[in-house]
């Protein structure tokens, strides 16, 4: 079988979640993209920053809200290692993001195939076109790996 080569987006979302790792966070990287150019790039740090709300999305959708000047990251593509959570979700709608691209799912916390399905409901007043599993054998054995060496 052919392996084709990671967008880079991707490629650099799985070295921020690397990073995350390294820190001793649960490895999830994320990338925003705007015009073909990365603007933003977020790891997990909540154990890092004493903030629950510090998923590799959220510091992403911050920092490209910063650079930008807006909340709304219209035209922005999020790419991250895993399926994002119903926060997450919540801040994709609300940042109106055109596009998610991830990694691996998530049956137990995602919510975009998995669980409250929040692009679904009829009260997500922005639903991004989401493209699933790029990178997602190295997501997901790099997941693996960090909760095997936890045990």
């Amino acid at each position: 079988m052919t392996r084709w080569p990671l967008p880079e987006p991707m490629a650099l979302a799985l070295q921020e979640a690397q990073a995350a790792a390294d820190s001793g966070e649960v490895p999830i990287g994320a990338v925003i993209v705007k015009d073909g150019r990365v603007i933003a790039t977020g790891r997990n740090a909540p154990r890092e920053r004493h903030d629950p709300t510090s998923h590799a999305e959220i510091e992403a959708i911050r920092a490209a809200a910063r650079l930008l000047g807006n909340e709304r990251l219209e035209g922005c593509e999020l790419w991250v290692t895993l399926e994002p959570c119903a926060m997450c979700a919540g801040a994709i709608a609300h940042a109106r993001i055109g596009r998610v691209y991830y990694a691996a799912s998530d049956p137990k916390g995602g919510a975009v195939e998995h669980g409250a399905r929040v692009f679904e409901h009829p009260q997500c007043l922005h639903r991004p076109e989401v493209y699933a599993g790029i990178g997602e054998a190295q997501a997901a054995q790099m997941l693996r790996g960090f909760f095997q060496a936890k045990r």
